[in-house]
């Protein structure tokens, strides 16, 4: 079932309700994406509860999903989210939308979806929006060259950025995403910046290796310092890491995943996932390339260890790991434009930008 919400021209713009409109939003992902050789599929297990209204990722939001129908036919989806953590964080009244598909020449659906959606923001008291930067969501790809990404960035294809202009939406932050070829001299650089950090008293401790009762509660306090003023910022419960952590357990983020200690406390914090791309789904006949078979990266470091080589040291702990593993490639993380240190970082590590993002706003007007 499904509750109207506006009609235009030969477009209807929905909200989608129930267990099998959800479901049919969340898998209306592989539908976009279908005809690509290689992609990743729709993130069911934490995008369905979410939209459904339980777990940890609804905690303090209101969500509304939309959908654009050309008839019975989904041509485009988005979710709007009044995400009250951020703002209270913040001092902010900005909505979010997140999960946003469409299918080509879809200008028209497009703009009345979004209308909606910024519509429905505005009546619970927002004044703009943000694409691409909310709770789980991620900016959207410029270099649309077909090849596929880390696990959690977007491949979206590059009419997107066409469609959210016309809907009102203006470039608002820019980002950028590195990877390393692993070579024998970059590992014994990283093998040094490791002993670096070492001699001046940083312990790198494997998540694995913290016990049980403190893991999630230090990586979550850890995580906050390093991002409280970090673009676009969402505070993370205990509850959500714990559940992300839950989902890459099996895949091994314990093992390669650090934290990183002075003096007894907690300076530094890595987030790794090793290659995911034997999920990925891939056209018979295409074959991966070592450069698009690499792992997940996340880094934060709180303000009293930055400039001391704890960033470094972590990431080349983490990438000597993967190369043991026989890993020829390696991804560094997604980068605000203007992040200068972590820019920095990522070029002492040997990486190079291999493509780039956007982040979107539209400001309400009013009277």
């Amino acid at each position: 079932m499904s509750r109207r919400s506006a009609t235009t021209s030969s477009i209807s713009i929905e909200s989608p309700v129930g267990r099998s409109a959800l479901e049919r939003f969340v898998v209306f992902h592989d539908e976009v994406y279908a005809e690509r050789p290689t992609r990743w599929r729709a993130l069911v297990p934490m995008h369905l509860p979410m939209l459904l209204g339980e777990g940890p990722f609804i905690q303090e939001r209101r969500l509304r999903p939309f959908v654009a129908l050309d008839g019975d036919r989904i041509v485009a989806r988005v979710v709007a989210v009044v995400d009250d953590r951020f703002n209270r964080h913040w001092g902010d009244t900005l909505g979010h939308l997140v999960m946003f598909e469409a299918r080509p020449n879809t200008r028209e659906a497009v703009r009345a979806l979004l209308d909606a959606a910024c519509f429905w923001l505005a009546d619970q008291g927002m004044t703009a929006a943000r694409a691409g930067f909310g709770v789980n969501d991620m900016p959207f790809l410029i270099d649309d060259d077909g090849t596929l990404p880390p696990s959690i960035l977007r491949q979206n294809p590059s009419y997107y950025h066409s469609l959210l202009k016309d809907a009102g939406l203006q470039t608002e932050q820019g980002c950028v995403d590195y990877k390393i070829e692993v070579t024998a001299e970059r590992e014994a650089s990283w093998r040094n910046a490791v002993r670096r950090a070492e001699r001046r008293g940083i312990k790198l401790v494997r998540l694995r290796d913290v016990p049980a009762r403190r893991r999630v509660r230090e990586f979550a306090a850890l995580w906050h310092d390093a991002f409280s003023g970090h673009f676009g910022y969402t505070p993370q419960s205990e509850d959500e890491v714990a559940f992300s952590f839950s989902l890459g357990e099996p895949i091994g983020v314990y093992d390669f995943s650090l934290l990183a200690y002075q003096g007894g406390e907690a300076v530094g914090g890595l987030w790794v996932l090793p290659d995911t791309s034997a999920f990925a789904q891939v056209a018979p006949g295409r074959t991966l390339r070592p450069d698009e078979q690499v792992n997940f990266l996340g880094i934060g470091v709180r303000d009293a260890a930055r400039g001391t080589g704890v960033n470094l040291a972590m990431a080349s702990h983490a990438y000597l790991d993967l190369a043991r593993l026989g890993a020829t490639w390696m991804s560094y993380t997604l980068v605000m434009d203007d992040n200068w240190p972590s820019r920095r970082t990522a070029e002492k590590l040997g990486a190079q930008v291999c493509a780039s993002y956007l982040v979107y706003r539209r400001n309400f007007r009013r009277g």
